[in-house]
């Protein structure tokens, strides 16, 4: 926090994504109450998250070359558009699931440049790479602060006034950002030479498949999102057919992931060091695929928030740790494709498993349907666990070269 730029940034943040996780709630508690079907909420999902599989990459070509600061202006203020729009169809009274569709294609798109440029962005803030490790777990306390706000108030909104006043919060929240990054004052970044967008996005591809570390962090995290995170698309039907609650059950659910994972980033946020994380990522996995699991056989509404706490907890701990190694052993040049492929692995495969949850859902139950992806999680982390000694091995010359501190060099 002695950073100028990074606190504007979480403060403007702080805010925003309050806004931007009762968007979320309120859209698939929407998306429900409109179709009542679990395949229809997998295909909102899906059509808002797949171009973040297939445009992310060059999101991460587009931080590479320009600069971040601007990118995420232009970002935030198509997105302010987006909830805008969403918000003014809600509240006249003609919204149909089709709208939803397109929408949220339109705010995918958004996404895909943004997640990559925000991520990189981070190190643009910080001039002492020791400190990034701290600042990136800050960074993941402030979005589990608001993913534990965010869903309880929109789960109190929803139940009394109606989705509609969320979509509107979170177009405003976005007015704070856009005015933090606009007082902001970054170094510019030089533009990337002379190689052209398709170089560049080859050479990120084939530094991330031929680099051990990275590749396995990256696969490890697709594995956990593909499988796992659909049981946020799920919650609803948990929510009202399972535990035979209300939106504010919903809510309730929501911030329940949210303190689990609010917990662990203060966890990372207070270590001095990353030597260690790599077991970290293990044990997260396992207790994500747990938590998942266990939610997946409760009927009682105290069980499975405890359940989600647990996995919350995971899944941050998972996320963060891996974020935090890649960016301290990425090369510079790197590092917007290499963050662009880590929004792809977290984010791009999420409407793979969201369409295939749904489907799934609708078939055999939402309740099996979660805990095949629980066993998932666990079968990914005993296999990483069998790469992380070689993984160990080919990261402790990059920090003896980098110099980040001594006890780093010992170890992933």
């Amino acid at each position: 926090m002695k950073y100028r730029n990074f606190r504007l940034f979480f403060y403007g943040q702080s805010i925003s994504l309050i806004g931007t996780w009762m968007q979320r709630v309120a859209m698939s508690w929407l998306v429900y109450r409109l179709s009542n079907s679990a395949a229809i909420l997998g295909i909102v999902a899906f059509s808002g998250q797949i171009p973040t599989f297939l445009l992310t990459a060059f999101g991460g070509v587009a931080a590479d070359r320009y600069n971040r600061r601007r990118l995420l202006l232009a970002t935030q203020i198509l997105a302010t558009i987006q909830a805008a729009i969403l918000a003014t169809l809600v509240l006249s009274g003609v919204i149909a699931v089709w709208h939803l569709i397109i929408l949220s294609i339109a705010l995918g798109i958004i996404d895909a440049f943004d997640m990559p440029t925000r991520q990189s962005f981070v190190i643009d803030m910080i001039d002492n790479r020791e400190d990034l490790g701290n600042a990136i777990a800050l960074n993941s306390s402030m979005v589990n602060v608001a993913r534990l706000v965010g869903p309880s108030i929109a789960g109190l909104l929803i139940g009394t006034v109606g989705e509609g006043l969320c979509f509107t919060i979170n177009a405003a929240s976005y007015l704070v950002v856009i005015t933090t990054l606009a007082m902001m004052s970054v170094t510019q970044q030089k533009n990337a030479g002379k190689a052209t967008v398709w170089q560049q996005l080859k050479g990120g591809f084939s530094y991330v498949l031929g680099f051990a570390p990275v590749k396995y962090l990256i696969a490890l995290l697709a594995l956990l999102s593909l499988t796992g995170m659909p049981y946020v698309v799920l919650m609803p039907i948990f929510a009202r057919d399972i535990l035979h609650g209300s939106s504010r059950t919903f809510g309730f659910l929501m911030a329940a992931s949210g303190v689990g994972a609010l917990t662990g980033a203060i966890y990372l946020a207070r270590r001095k060091t990353v030597l260690g994380l790599g077991k970290v990522i293990v044990i997260s996995s396992f207790l994500f695929g747990v938590g998942l699991i266990g939610f997946s056989l409760s009927t009682a509404t105290w069980l499975s928030m405890l359940c989600l706490l647990l996995a919350g907890l995971g899944m941050i701990l998972q996320l963060a740790s891996s974020n935090t190694i890649l960016q301290t052993i990425v090369e510079d040049d790197m590092r917007g494709r290499v963050m662009s492929l880590y929004a792809m692995a977290f984010v791009g495969s999420v409407p793979f498993g969201s369409l295939v949850a749904g489907y799934l859902a609708g078939r055999i139950g939402a309740a099996h349907t979660l805990m095949i992806g629980g066993a998932c999680c666990l079968i990914g982390s005993l296999l990483f666990s069998r790469k992380l000694p070689a993984l160990r091995k080919q990261v402790h010359p990059i920090y003896l070269r980098k110099g980040i501190i001594p006890a780093i060099s010992k170890g992933l």
